[in-house]
């Protein structure tokens, strides 16, 4: 079972369901927004900017390698889920309920 609404395990790994802001000044976790977590991102919607600099500070935040964050769903829209490979939901809840 999961620790929180904002996490699903899959067979590879888990899936983080989030709520982006982006065009923010600065990149950071905020809190929950119903079962998602909220990120302000440092990048413009535009280009796939958004996206790549979601995916490298999720990398940073969950002590991942880069390639073993991906977006899962989502790539147009502010409700994204990005899959994180070879971790577990305990080890990823520890590490984002510091923020």
């Amino acid at each position: 079972m999961s620790p929180a609404p904002w996490l699903s395990e899959t067979e590879e790994g888990i899936v983080i369901a989030l709520h982006v802001q982006p065009g923010a000044k600065r990149t950071e976790l905020i809190g929950t927004h119903g079962d998602a977590l909220k990120i302000k991102l440092a990048a413009p919607p535009v280009d796939g900017k958004a996206n790549a600099e979601l995916l490298r500070f999720m990398a940073r935040k969950c002590g991942a390698r880069a390639s073993d964050v991906t977006l899962a769903y989502g790539e147009t829209s502010r409700d994204k889920g990005v899959n994180i490979v070879g971790q577990t939901a305990t080890a990823i809840f520890e590490k984002l309920i510091s923020w």
